[in-house]
């Protein structure tokens, strides 16, 4: 019901348009100088004080209703629930709810039976309630817009700075966004470094969390929380993927904009950065299948001890991959350096490839290192060619042939499954995703340093 709603919403919006527009054009008979402003506008004020309102209050009445509604039957059956615990409670509020919305067969308890049945109830009130409520905030914001259109009002002033308002919303709400999210691990964090020391952590040769005994009823070894296996493993198939990734993707991106025909470049292009749709569940498939038996065979065949899974094999199929983050990126920053610096240069007596060299690439280099700043990020943040073709071994180690995993990786399994988040098994993915976090951070930072100091050259 509520999609549908806003589905109602949207489309009132599209018609209010419409409407304000031909109301617009009415008032003055067709003639647009009349008009303080374009008509269009007058259309986007009534859909914005029309729909606008309608909009806020389904999105408002979905995030505080809900959580009343619950309170609501918690409070109606809390001398039959007063023994659980709040994972019990939760659970039982989603069986209430899928009960009512969807339907559970198999569920057969009394009290979610009873419990569902209030609910439907309930929000089937609040349901029509929330249907009247905003019927009439459309019904008033459209005869408020209506009255207003007019030949002297400034509506171009008013959906301006409605949309510049949107604008620095969005902006905010993306700010607090990134905030939420540090936070939120540094706070899991420290919950974890109550548990595990942080030099342990940070300096620790060793990462067995899964000896951890997860439940009162299981039997668990010692665990371990080293985290530089993972940091090894990490870098490792990250530097091999980017030398693989950075020479293809550059002398791919150089001929595309230099060399290459526009017949060339207009096929060329477009199938390169097909790579990038690619599933990476695709690459892991083709790292497993492919690639891994044949380094293992050419290792057999040179006397060389090669694991099943290696890190070689992962770092190669990741950097065809990211070959088109490298390629695309690059060849755009080279296209948008100046035509007379190379003019200049060859004017100067300098061949195509010196000036290539030596003036094109310097000019383009600070948008050269953020495309492999972003092929860097996109490699650290992989996880499916890690599992696939990598392994789960948490081996310190530089030898590409061995198997080894990423930080990414046992973040996804210490989340897989049961969870309990006063376990530090469990709490350990938080400080692994802070790790991960500042390391890319740093990257960032260093990156943008870069890219300064280049700009200023050439600017």
């Amino acid at each position: 019901m509520i999609f549908w709603m806003f589905v109602s919403v949207f489309a009132l919006a599209l018609a209010c348009i419409v409407l304000g527009r031909n109301r617009a054009l009415g008032v003055v008979n067709g003639e647009f100088s009349k008009l303080h402003s374009l008509p269009t506008y007058h259309g986007g004020w009534l859909a914005l004080v029309c729909a606008g309102p309608g909009f806020m209050l389904v999105v408002l009445w979905t995030l505080i209703v809900p959580r009343i509604e619950r309170i609501i039957i918690f409070d109606r059956f809390s001398d039959r629930i007063g023994g659980l615990g709040p994972a019990q409670l939760e659970g039982m509020w989603r069986d209430v709810r899928a009960m009512v919305e969807g339907g559970v067969p198999g569920i057969q308890d009394a009290l979610r039976a009873e419990a569902a049945q209030s609910y439907a109830s309930l929000h089937a009130g609040s349901t029509a309630m929330l249907a009247v409520l905003l019927a009439i905030v459309l019904a008033v914001g459209f005869a408020y817009g209506w009255r207003k259109i007019a030949p002297p009002f400034r509506a171009r002033h008013r959906v301006e700075g409605a949309v510049k308002v949107f604008l620095v919303a969005c902006a905010i709400f993306a700010v607090l966004i990134t905030i939420g999210i540090v936070f939120s691990l540094i706070a899991e964090s420290l919950r974890f470094f109550t548990y595990v020391s942080p030099i342990d952590f940070l300096f620790g040769l060793s990462w067995t969390p899964q000896q951890m005994a997860f439940r009162a009823d299981q039997v668990g070894g010692e665990a371990a929380f080293g985290f530089l296996p993972l940091l090894a493993g990490t870098l490792l198939i990250t530097a091999i993927a980017i030398a693989v990734a950075a020479p293809i993707g550059l002398l791919s991106a150089i001929y595309l904009s230099d060399y290459a025909s526009k017949s060339v470049r207009a096929v060329g292009k477009p199938v390169l950065e097909v790579l990038a749709g690619i599933p990476t569940v695709v690459y892991g498939f083709f790292a497993a299948l492919t690639v891994a038996p044949a380094i293992r065979d050419a290792g057999t065949q040179l006397t060389l001890d090669v694991s099943s899974e290696s890190a070689l094999a992962a770092g190669v199929v990741m950097g065809i991959m990211i070959v088109p983050f490298v390629s695309s990126l690059s060849d755009d920053v080279i296209n948008a350096v100046p035509q007379t610096l190379r003019d200049g240069s060859l004017a100067m007596g300098a061949t195509k490839s010196e000036t290539i060299r030596k003036v094109v690439l310097p000019a383009a280099l600070p948008g050269i290192v953020s495309s492999l700043i972003l092929a860097v990020s996109r490699a650290i943040g992989e996880t499916m060619i890690v599992i696939m073709a990598a392994g789960l071994a948490a081996n310190l180690t530089l030898n590409p042939l061995e198997a080894v995993t990423t930080v990414t990786v046992q973040i996804g399994t210490l989340l897989t499954g049961d969870q309990e988040f006063d376990s530090p098994k469990t709490l350990a993915a938080f400080a692994l995703g802070l790790a991960l976090f500042l390391i890319t951070l740093v990257l960032n930072m260093i990156a943008l340093r870069v890219v300064n100091r280049y700009r200023e050259q050439y600017e």
